[in-house]
């Protein structure tokens, strides 16, 4: 018989047994039989081994129905367990009646908190702050307003938002939001944000198409306005063409603005009266409605009507010359005399009339009467007799100083002084017309007055503040001409110092007078009219809080900025045809022309086509370096025939070769030998009388 081992007793088989019939009883349990077999200790005999070897559980988890009942995850159990801790087999109920009730058993309930988008309610609050500015026309309440909002990340949206709430408007809030950002420029919008918030609105283009029919060309009036004003540059519409679908009305609105507005003739102008100019008007204008409606009054004699055409004009900062107006026709018109006077007492009780503006129209006619007697011989008795009826009538203050001496004869300004203002506004007006540089030297020079240079100055610039930018332009460039014929540096520091210390009256005339004076002393800078250093010479002789020490900080501020040279030879449009650096080119292909074999009388003759005589002394120079690096002599001959011709001046020469002379270092770097060619071509210069004797120090440094 073959050996026991390996195979099982009679109490082993009968236990198996058992095990295989509750197996067939569990068929539905998650387990196989075949591991309940682990469930039992299963020897195997002495000296033998079990074929069915497992590992026994001590402890298995039965329900007393005898089904296999696993735990169900988290404890909760299955059929047949107990199932989680403090489960009930009914649903809970809380009876809020129940003596032992307690509130901290009702189940939570989670309230839900919106939370707040930052953007959103920047958006919100601008949306108020341009409501408001639409309102009450209040560029620096604005200016302040978005300031506090703080979030200047999100100021494009601003831009966004205040242009499309504009579209939708009048033409005057449309101006008013041109203003708006010009105002805001730099001080508290950044140019990138500027760029960015016009991108944003050239992208929702289409989307404001849908709700304003001619959007398109709202938009695009608005880009170019931008332009304009110089707060977008030029090449901002290429960049954001490039970044647009072709077919997107973005696209549209970019040619728009250049093909209809930025290309037409005069544009500038066209652009910034398009929408009528309604708080852009310019003085004139101003002078002219309050002249007609002070006439209307004497006609109607409605001084309701009156008062309510003055308040329509929206210029309470300008009601000084509704004063000043009023009493000169009143002079001019003896029997409308009581009634004007009258409605200057309505319009101050009513609060229309500002105290100080009363004074001031009171102190500007004060300070014409010279002026005025020549017309009107009894103006400086009539004035005596306003104002005391004024100050007791209580329609004048009473602290307004009589300019008059205590003998009642008001001061006379120097007889030679006025005669020379005279004659300069004369001189000005013809060079505006003519635009004959060379001729208005020549004018200033037979006055015989150089000590009075300052006053021309002043009279030049306020002039020019009042016209439009073609004068403004004009001004300047007769600036770096009178500084190189005529006029000193210190002449032109005086000038300002002039201009500055009457700032806020000057301010009274015209709108945005602080604003140009800093753009006419940075670009005097830029043109090497005056030093850096001059600025702060000029602000220490200026009262420290005042306007015109602000103006001066304005200017170190637009000057410091990035690409203020560019910036700031172009502020002005180029009203003279063209910029100082368009010149610089042309100068340079006539020079490379005559270089490579042109004829001495067509070089001449372009020179004098650039009909820019001041700036000849750039001729001079810039003959000079291309002489040292192409190692030709042959423009001392070209210069040779322009002095001969009288085509360029002796000071345009000897401007030019002190500008050369003050960069040599620099130039030494490109041109080893620049030192030794240029002390060779002072002295041919000298000998040819080319230079003034007073070059002679500067040249004996090299």
């Amino acid at each position: 018989m073959a050996s026991n081992e390996g195979f099982l007793t009679d109490g082993q088989r009968e236990m198996l047994k058992i095990a295989s019939q509750n197996a067939e009883n569990l068929s539905s349990s998650p387990k196989s039989p075949s591991s309940l077999l682990s469930d039992h200790h299963i020897k195997a005999p002495a000296g033998g081994k079990a074929q069915t070897a497992g590992i026994a559980v001590r402890h298995v988890r039965r329900s007393h129905s005898g089904k296999y009942g696993r735990a169900k995850k988290d404890g909760a159990g299955g059929k047949g367990t107990w199932g989680k801790l403090m489960d009930t087999d009914v649903d809970s109920h809380i009876d809020r009646n129940d003596p032992n009730y307690d509130s901290g058993e009702e189940p939570y309930q989670l309230v839900g908190s919106t939370v707040t988008d930052p953007l959103d309610e920047f958006k919100k609050a601008v949306v108020s702050l341009i409501e408001e500015y639409f309102s009450n026309g209040d560029v620096d309440l604005a200016a302040s307003d978005l300031r506090e909002l703080g979030s200047s990340e999100y100021y494009p949206y601003f831009i966004k938002r205040l242009v499309s709430m504009a579209m939708d408007r009048h033409d005057k809030e449309k101006e008013m939001a041109s203003v708006l950002l010009s105002a805001l420029y730099a001080d508290v919008i950044s140019p990138t944000q500027i760029r960015d918030g016009f991108f944003m609105l050239i992208e929702s283009a289409d989307d404001l198409a849908v709700d304003i029919l001619d959007a398109v060309d709202i938009l695009a009036l608005f880009l170019a306005r931008a332009v304009v004003d110089d707060i977008l540059p030029p090449a901002f519409l290429a960049r954001a063409r490039k970044a647009l679908p072709e077919s997107s009305k973005g696209v549209q609105v970019i040619q728009t603005a250049e093909k209809s507005y930025l290309s037409a003739p005069h544009h500038a102008e066209l652009v910034e009266r398009r929408w009528g100019g309604s708080t852009h008007i310019t003085v004139e204008e101003v002078k002219k409605k309050i002249a007609d409606l002070l006439r209307e009054y004497v006609d109607s004699g409605e001084t309701l009507e009156a008062c309510r055409c003055i308040r329509e004009l929206g210029v309470s900062f300008f009601h000084h010359e509704v004063v000043k107006k009023a009493m000169v026709l009143a002079m001019e018109i003896p029997s409308a005399e009581p009634l004007l006077l009258k409605l200057l007492k309505e319009a101050a009780e009513e609060g229309l009339v500002s105290s100080s503006q009363m004074v001031k129209g009171f102190s500007r006619l004060a300070e014409g009467l010279d002026d005025l007697a020549l017309d009107i011989p009894s103006a400086k008795v009539l004035f005596q007799s306003f104002v005391p009826k004024a100050i007791s009538e209580g329609w004048l203050d009473a602290s307004f100083t009589n300019p008059a001496g205590e003998d009642g004869d008001y001061q006379v300004e120097d007889e030679k002084v006025r005669k020379y203002k005279k004659e300069v506004v004369t001189i000005i007006h013809e060079y505006f017309h003519s635009d004959d540089i060379p001729e208005l030297i020549r004018s200033l020079e037979d006055l015989g007055v150089p000590e009075y240079n300052s006053i021309f100055l002043k009279k030049l610039i306020t002039l020019a503040m009042d016209r439009k930018n073609r004068e403004k332009e004009m001004a300047s460039v007769l600036l770096s001409a009178l500084h190189i014929e005529i006029f000193s540096t210190e002449d032109i520091v005086n000038g300002f110092v002039l201009l500055l210390e009457n700032a806020e009256d000057t301010t009274l005339d015209i709108l945005d007078a602080s604003k140009e004076l800093a753009l006419f002393l940075a670009r005097a800078v830029i043109d090497d009219v005056l030093a850096p250093l001059n600025l702060e010479e000029i602000g220490s002789r200026l009262p420290p809080k005042g306007s015109g020490s602000e103006t001066v900080r304005m200017a170190r501020t637009l000057i410091a900025a990035r690409h203020a040279g560019e910036r700031l030879l172009r502020c002005w449009g180029g009203g003279t045809g063209w910029a100082v650096e368009d010149a610089k080119d042309k100068i340079m292909k006539l020079l490379e022309e005559y270089e490579s074999g042109g004829v001495v009388s067509e070089a001449c003759q372009c020179i004098r086509d650039l009909g820019m005589p001041f700036f000849n002394h750039e001729v001079v120079k810039k003959a000079l370096v291309m002489a040292m690096e192409k190692k030709n002599d042959r423009m001392l001959d070209l210069l040779q025939e322009c002095f001969s011709e009288g085509l360029i001046t002796i000071n345009q020469m000897t401007k030019g070769f002190t500008r050369i002379n003050d960069g040599l270092d620099d130039l030494a770097l490109d041109i080893p030998n620049a030192k030794e060619k240029f002390a060779f071509y002072v002295e041919y210069a000298q000998t040819k009388g080319w230079l003034l004797p007073s070059f002679d120090s500067s040249a004996s440094d090299v």
